[in-house]
């Protein structure tokens, strides 16, 4: 029927639909939201101020109000309704959104909804977003770890999202990174989206995160390329490349945020430590030597673990290219000890005196030394108490009038 009536009548086919409402302008937006003093009923500000706004990667570009806000699209009256729907940021950002959905930070806010994970405008604003390449962007290379440490240098938002790692902020600021980047100003030094990624920051038990343990020498050879291939050359890099969940990675030597400068002598102290703690026998027989006895009393001129077996490219005794191997040994002696010969070289770094199979004699020496001293104190006691015995006998002249020793006074 109405398609017969548009038929008779082409002048009411030819009719235009009611127009659909104006969407409101960003001077509509502004005449109220400009006002620095714009309050909603709860009292938390609603102000959007127009220079910032025109400042903006947003402004700049001409995206208007209601592109993000979409739901306002249709309105006719002003005052608005005071709750509107959450801005969709995805809209116009699909792939960064996509790489925050797997993030830490969306399963934390998935899980709860007071959960104090990081969203979008915690990182990059609302209002008076700029590019990363602005200076003043909270997300410039130079700013991120502020940026990041509204959070993880927040002691009250670490403790409510159980951030286990504690304040890695502070912990970077005193590294030799933080100190590149923030004293040094060089934009090479890196940041926490170096390592961590920006919007896709996974657990570091994630096995598709950048800070996984077997994804770490990749993370950092992005800098430090050099030092990667020499590291999965040597037995360390080989073990991990093996499936070894023991197996060090740069962050079990340099840790992960407190890095140091490696030639400083609190470096090579601790660094001691570190070894130690996969090579426990190691550590106590090179305690017992002169290099050993030396670092405990606080010299550092003398050889540590790195200074014999290398730093990264580290190979066992038995391997040609190591620098402790039979070929080699002489000219890593040589670079502190620069008469040494063959028969210097000989020297045992991490002799031990209770393994007879290593050292025969030493061992047998450490034995006979050993019975000398329990010999020595056991004779000279018997001596010393049968002397006393005999100095309390009455007559003898060290005792007094009534048999017992003689006062001093």
């Amino acid at each position: 029927m109405l398609a017969a009536c548009l038929v008779a009548s082409p002048a009411l086919a030819r009719r235009p639909a009611e127009a659909a409402p104006k969407p409101p302008t960003n001077d509509d937006c502004l005449a109220c939201h400009g006002d620095p003093s714009a309050t909603a009923a709860d009292g938390r500000s609603i102000a959007v101020l127009p220079d910032k706004f025109a400042a903006s990667i947003h402004g700049q570009s001409g995206v208007a109000c209601v592109d993000c806000h979409a739901d306002l699209a249709t309105v006719t009256e002003f005052p608005h309704a005071e709750k509107v729907a959450p801005v969709a940021c995805a809209t116009c950002h699909p792939e960064a959104a996509a790489q925050y959905d797997v993030s830490v930070h969306a399963a934390s806010r998935r899980k709860s909804p007071n959960s104090v994970a990081a969203a979008c405008k915690d990182c990059h604003g609302t209002h008076g977003i700029l590019p990363a390449s602005n200076p003043n962007s909270p997300t410039n290379h130079f700013n991120l770890p502020a940026t990041c440490g509204r959070c993880h240098g927040n002691a009250d938002i670490i403790r409510r999202g159980h951030i286990a790692v504690g304040n890695v902020v502070t912990a970077f600021q005193d590294s030799i990174h933080g100190w590149a980047l923030a004293k040094s100003g060089l934009m090479v030094a890196p940041d926490c989206t170096d390592c961590h990624h920006a919007h896709d920051i996974r657990r570091k038990s994630d096995p598709q995160s950048s800070v996984y343990r077997t994804t770490i020498p990749a993370t950092c050879g992005k800098c430090h390329e050099g030092v990667e291939r020499r590291y999965l050359t040597g037995i360390h890099g080989e073990a991990l490349s093996k499936g070894n969940p023991d197996a060090p990675v740069c962050v079990t030597c340099h840790t992960a945020h407190r890095i140091q400068r490696a030639e400083g002598p609190a470096w090579k102290t601790q660094v001691l430590a570190e070894c130690g703690s996969c090579h426990p026998e190691s550590i106590r027989t090179y305690h017992d030597t002169f290099h050993g006895q030396e670092t405990q009393l606080g010299f550092m001129r003398v050889a540590t673990c790195a200074d014999c077996h290398g730093a990264h490219d580290i190979f066992p005794p038995r391997d040609p290219r190591s620098t402790v191997s039979t070929t080699r040994v002489v000219s890593t002696c040589r670079k502190c000890h620069p008469g040494a010969t063959a028969s210097f070289a000989r020297y045992d770094p991490h002799a031990d005196k209770n393994n007879r199979q290593r050292d025969p004699l030493l061992f047998y020496a450490a034995k006979f030394m050993e019975a000398l001293l329990i010999g020595v104190f056991a004779f000279f006691g018997i001596h010393t108490v049968l002397w006393a015995s005999r100095a309390v006998k009455p007559g003898h002249p060290m005792s007094g009038p009534d048999g017992g020793p003689r006062s001093q006074e």
